[in-house]
Parts: structure tokens; C-alpha cells; sequence
């Protein structure tokens, strides 16, 4: 008998069942794989979220919830006792809450300026090659990691009426004896000093980490062209900064609004919440705590916290849209 060694035909070849091919993966498996690349990323940055809500979004809704109450420890009860926005309309006619905007806003504006001019012109010196760059560098930024307790003990002895080393100097050119914590404008100036001196190293470092990433060739070609220094710093490093100088500004306004320790630990009264005799270095914050933890009005408390927190959005928005503006000046 003959036997056939031809290829057997195709429909003979189509019936044949074929096993998997090597290296399919089987559907569930491929449906896992697909699931866990889409979901993975949001896995990652999911502990970010989780803190947030926890610590952040969800106090700022509760304090909003409170601040509309008339919540009082001393009251049982209270805290369901909704008044809606009572608490507002009283903070518009409290002249303590406008006394306490307007210290922020003076006090943040004193320590501000002055510290982030300092900060750049620190950058700038610790720029250049220096021996021993690296220990100076870490130096500057021991005020920022010293204990705000500490410092501002330390500089309210620096400011003592009768035996500070502040007027003890100012007395070398016949400038009298300031009781720094008595007055307004004195004790501005002695809060501002303190969070002048530990801020400043900070924000140097900031800006020295912009400048390090201008290119050196730019410096060169303004040199060759009869550049001087000053002329290279305003023309191309200033510039370049920009960016960087509107964050230090954005974050610097946001703590300025905030602070609390340096009042606090400035005042040499029995109630240091108060700010002064006459409250002329209460804060927002310290004016906020003390109706809290002072007078327990929960409810009035949370509605000048949200009030503060409303003066910063209010204040970071301006700051974007003028840094915009300028963007767009430049730009036309």
C-alpha cells in the first residue's frame, strides 16, 4: 500500500485543536497586570492624601463646622447650638481682631523684607569660592534648627530695658534706654529681629541652590562685554531668581501670618496671650488661642482662625497674579 507524505489539507489542519501559545499569559492574569499598572501610581501617592485628610483637610473643615456654633467649655451643650456665621458679623466689629491684623500684617512686613534681602545677599557671597564653603554653609542654617523657644529667650535678653546688650550699644552713640516690649513699633521691630535672624540662613540656602544652576558662561559672556558685578547680579541673576524669590515670598508671607512662638515668649507680662499690656504684638494666631484656651469660645476661636486662614489665601492670590503681571510685562 502506498502512504501519502503530502501536506494534508487545510480544513483537515483547521479542525486540529492548538494548545496555548508559548508565553500567553491567561485572561485573569492579563486583566491583574493591566489593573495594577492603572492603579499602582495612585497606591504611591496615596499615604500623601491619607495624611492630608487626616491632618489637614479635615481639621480645616471641622474648625469651619465650629466656627459656625457657639461652642463654649464652659457651657454644656453649646457645641450644637448653631449660630451661623454670628461669630463673623461679631468678628468685623471686634476691635481686638483688627488690633491683631493689623500687628500681623506690620510685623510680617518688617521681618519679611529684611530677611529675604539678607537672604540674597548672602546667596550671593556664599556663591563664590570660598575656603571652607561647605562648614559656612551649614552655619547659617543653625538659627532655622535652634528651638524657637531658645532663641527668642535669648533675644529678649538682648532687649532688656536695663540691661540688654541692644541698648546697652544704642547707648554708645547717646541713643536713651527703649523698653522694647512697651511700645508698638519697638516691639515690632524686636519680633521682626528675631524672625530676621532665624529665617535668613534658610532662604540663602534657597537661593543659593537657584544661582548654583545659572550657567557660568552667562557670567563670562557679561564680563567680557564690561559687565560689572552689580550689573551681572541685577541683570542675569536676579532674573533667574525670580521663580525661587516669589516661593520665598509666598512662604515667607504664609509664616508671617502664622507666627506665634516669638510673641508669645516676647511678652514679660503675666498674659503673655495678650500680646502686651495693650496688645501691641498680639498676632492673629496668639488672638485666636487666646479666645480658645484663654476664654474657651471654641466657636469664636475657630472663626478667627478661619478668618487668618482666609488673609493668607487672600494675600498668596495677590502675590500669583502681580508675579504674572510682571511675567507678562516682560514678556510683551
Amino acid at each position: 500500500m502506498a502512504v501519502s507524505t503530502g501536506t494534508p489539507p487545510a480544513a483537515s489542519r483547521s479542525n486540529v485543536p492548538r494548545g496555548p501559545e508559548p508565553g500567553a499569559a491567561p485572561v485573569r492574569g492579563n486583566r491583574w497586570h493591566r489593573a495594577e499598572r492603572r492603579l499602582s501610581p495612585y497606591a504611591y501617592i496615596s499615604p500623601f492624601f491619607i495624611v492630608f485628610g487626616v491632618f489637614g483637610l479635615f481639621p480645616l473643615l471641622y474648625t469651619a463646622y465650629v466656627s459656625l456654633t457657639a461652642w463654649r467649655a464652659d457651657t454644656d451643650g453649646s457645641q450644637h447650638d448653631f449660630v451661623g456665621l454670628d461669630n463673623y458679623r461679631t468678628l468685623l466689629h471686634d476691635q481686638f481682631f483688627w488690633n491683631a491684623l493689623r500687628n500681623t500684617l506690620g510685623i510680617g512686613l518688617l521681618s519679611t523684607v529684611p530677611q529675604l534681602l539678607l537672604a540674597l545677599g548672602l546667596a550671593h557671597l556664599l556663591n563664590y569660592r570660598l575656603r571652607g564653603r561647605t562648614f559656612i554653609r551649614m552655619g547659617v542654617l543653625l538659627p532655622n534648627v535652634t528651638s524657637v523657644a531658645a532663641v527668642t529667650i535669648i533675644f529678649v535678653q538682648l532687649f532688656g530695658r536695663d540691661f540688654g546688650l541692644i541698648n546697652w550699644f544704642l547707648g554708645l552713640f547717646g541713643v536713651p534706654h527703649t523698653d522694647w516690649q512697651a511700645g508698638t513699633w519697638s516691639s515690632w521691630i524686636g519680633i521682626s529681629t528675631i524672625v530676621t535672624w532665624r529665617w535668613t540662613g534658610y532662604n540663602a540656602l534657597i537661593y543659593l541652590a537657584a544661582m548654583q544652576a545659572v550657567p557660568f558662561e552667562l557670567y563670562e559672556a557679561a564680563a567680557i562685554d564690561g559687565a560689572s558685578r552689580w550689573r551681572q547680579f541685577r541683570s542675569i541673576t536676579i532674573p533667574v531668581l525670580r521663580p525661587t524669590i516669589l516661593f520665598t515670598v509666598i512662604t515667607s508671607t504664609i509664616g508671617a501670618l502664622q507666627m506665634f512662638g516669638e510673641p508669645l515668649l516676647f511678652s514679660a507680662s503675666q498674659t503673655p496671650m495678650a500680646g502686651g499690656s495693650q496688645h501691641q504684638f498680639q498676632t492673629m494666631a496668639l488672638y485666636s488661642y487666646d479666645q480658645f484656651w484663654g476664654k474657651f469660645k471654641y466657636g469664636y476661636g475657630a472663626a478667627i482662625s478661619w478668618a487668618m486662614f482666609l488673609v493668607i489665601v487672600v494675600i498668596v492670590a495677590v502675590n500669583f497674579l502681580l508675579a504674572r503681571r510682571m511675567k507678562g510685562v516682560e514678556a510683551a
